[in-house]
């Protein structure tokens, strides 16, 4: 069975305006690009088109999400604050949110893109996805933007899955670099929705994505953290795949597995300090398809978020998107070659794995077995 593909061009057209990295351009520094433009996902589509590769792939055109949808996470004012900047001259969704004329109906195509490959999977048309949507989703919060993030479009998506007879739980594993403050704030009292968060400890959004921060009310232990040390390389994210996300999952035992693909813990990202490489995360996406084939009919969506290397970027989601396929592209990363030097873990890293363990995954197991 093929892997869907869920792309449009108009996610290409969400405009963040001139800007001085993240920072607004305010006429007192030299305007240069925003880190979260087009270039990063374009090149991504670019690459598997000049191999030939888009075609090994089942193409899927992305639904508009419905203001109804979107109500399922956000507040009615905030969805209309959205529409009407949108329909005028743009403006800031929250905090580092910039967006332009249009970006509204964008948005509800990134949303609308996550829940048409769910809906493809669950109806037997593809056994996997790959949503390569813009703009990304895991900040944004029900009242307002946060980093780059306009709509929550996995918690929107996981949301409407949840009013489907044929999902009674579903899992979210995050493995953007920086925290998925977003949807944990969506479910963190929700013990139908297991969040997972891997990323650089202490990154952004500040104060948060704690280890401590396990969920409350009903939710308490099913929303997990695991911060990690600037640099700690593949070997600390294989390590918490292994004993601490795969394991949770088999525990909760979830009827379909969503994935915050952000590419931005990759070495030579401008907004991280992590040091991935493509096989890093082709090694995590084989580790879920794994769990995913024994857990839920091998039902797994892995939907784009944040990447700002448009260098590497291309070559981090070719990995990803072979290992869902099950096929090679013949694209080669140049890069690879120094993944030795960049995988062992030091005893700092093995220590926030292991506080991540004992804590998060404490948490978890006792809320199961309550």
């Amino acid at each position: 069975m093929r892997t869907g593909f869920v792309w449009h061009e108009k996610y290409m057209w969400h405009d963040t305006g001139p800007a001085l990295g993240v920072l607004p351009s305010t006429g007192e520094f030299e305007p240069w690009v925003h880190f979260e433009n087009p270039e990063t996902k374009r090149r991504l589509k670019n690459l598997l088109d000049a191999y030939k590769f888009t075609d090994a792939l089942l193409p899927l055109d992305p639904m508009s999400a419905t203001k109804e949808q979107l109500l399922l996470v956000h507040t009615p004012e905030y969805v209309e604050k959205i529409r009407k900047l949108s329909a005028e001259n743009g403006g800031n969704a929250g905090e580092l949110t910039p967006f332009g004329p249009g970006s509204y109906e964008i948005a509800l195509l990134a949303v609308g893109g996550c829940i048409s490959a769910c809906e493809a999977v669950l109806e037997g048309k593809i056994q996997n996805a790959y949503a390569l949507v813009r703009p990304c989703g895991h900040h944004a919060e029900p009242d307002r933007g946060r980093g780059f993030c306009i709509f929550s479009n996995l918690a929107i998506t996981a949301r409407e899955l949840l009013l489907r007879d044929e999902v009674n739980k579903v899992a979210v594993v995050d493995w953007d670099v920086h925290h998925g403050n977003g949807t944990e704030t969506v479910f963190y009292d929700d013990p139908d929705v297991l969040t997972i968060s891997l990323h650089e400890d202490s990154l952004y959004p500040h104060n948060s994505g704690a280890v401590e921060d396990c969920g409350e009310g009903d939710g308490l232990g099913f929303n997990m953290n695991i911060p990690l040390p600037p640099g700690s390389g593949g070997g600390a994210y294989d390590a918490a795949m292994r004993r601490i996300v795969l394991p949770a999952l088999d525990q909760f035992q979830p009827d379909i597995i969503l994935v915050a693909s952000g590419l931005d813990g990759s070495t030579w990202d401008p907004l991280g300090h992590m040091m991935l490489l493509s096989s890093h995360y082709r090694a995590m996406t084989e580790q879920l398809l794994a769990v995913a084939e024994n857990l839920c009919k091998g039902r797994l969506v892995i939907c784009h978020e944040g990447g700002y290397s448009a260098g590497y970027v291309p070559f981090c989601g070719t990995a990803i998107i072979e290992a869902l396929s099950g096929k090679l592209s013949g694209i080669v990363d140049p890069f690879a070659k120094y993944e030795s030097k960049w995988q062992q873990i030091q005893s700092n890293q093995e220590q926030a794995v292991q506080q991540a363990q004992d804590i998060a995954f404490a948490s978890f197991q006792k809320a199961c077995a309550a």
